[in-house]
């Protein structure tokens, strides 16, 4: 079973930083989750919320900044908002990258930005998963690069989705772990998609997730498993 560390390290380091990928880095993760949205100057930002509100001390619409103008702005712990770059730069094909797209229209944007670092650096197609609730942007994705790995995101079961990853061929669903029902991963599993289950915080339930041939969990707290 694959550990994802949850935006980052986000129960040990503020999320979506690179402060916290780097805590995540070493606890020996199999992979790093991460938020992106689109500022103003169309620069991919790892933030999860569509506003700086709740993690900086800045206030309105992520979308109505520049990059540099979101730069001033600090989580808690002093740290700054990363681009996109800056995270895949610091990870550094060490492990795999499960990036989810949060704000509208990023699919293009990122897989521009994904292909132009597998031309160029150790990065490669089987490091990317790409996901996100909003499945629109995933068929944009498989429709203008099928050789991504595409993961449906869901708040309710496994069950829910099985038709959105038939018509995407995905790669694989991530249910919360409050829906799951084993004969559901199982049917799943026979399907052929892999299980990455979020976000799972409590170690009887990273048992649990072992015990079911759960493909990965991502967790605020890599340090657990």
């Amino acid at each position: 079973m694959e550990t994802f560390g949850h935006r980052g390290a986000a129960g040990l380091v503020a999320e979506n930083t690179v402060e916290s990928v780097e805590e995540a880095l070493r606890h020996h993760v199999d992979g790093i989750e991460i938020d992106v949205h689109l500022c103003k100057t169309g620069d991919l930002v790892a933030i999860h919320d569509d506003t700086l509100d709740r993690t900086t001390n800045g206030k309105g619409n992520v979308s109505d900044y520049t990059l540099h103008e979101l730069r001033q702005f600090k989580t808690q712990e002093g740290y700054v908002i990363p681009n996109l770059k800056e995270i895949l730069n610091v990870i550094n094909a060490q492990c795999k990258l499960n990036i989810e797209l949060k704000g509208k229209n990023t699919a293009m944007p990122t897989i521009r930005l994904l292909n132009e670092y597998i031309k160029n650096t150790d990065w490669d197609y089987e490091h990317f998963i790409i996901s996100s609730f909003d499945h629109s942007q995933l068929f944009q994705i498989k429709e203008a690069n099928s050789r991504f790995k595409l993961g449906v995101l869901t708040e309710e079961n496994v069950k829910s989705v099985l038709p959105i990853a038939h018509r995407l061929k995905a790669y694989s669903i991530h249910p919360p772990v409050s829906s799951l029902v084993r004969d559901e991963v199982e049917r799943a599993k026979k399907l052929g998609y892999r299980i990455y289950v979020w976000t799972v915080n409590d170690k009887f339930i990273i048992d649990q997730s072992k015990s079911w041939n759960i493909d990965g969990i991502i967790t605020d707290f890599p340090n657990f498993v």
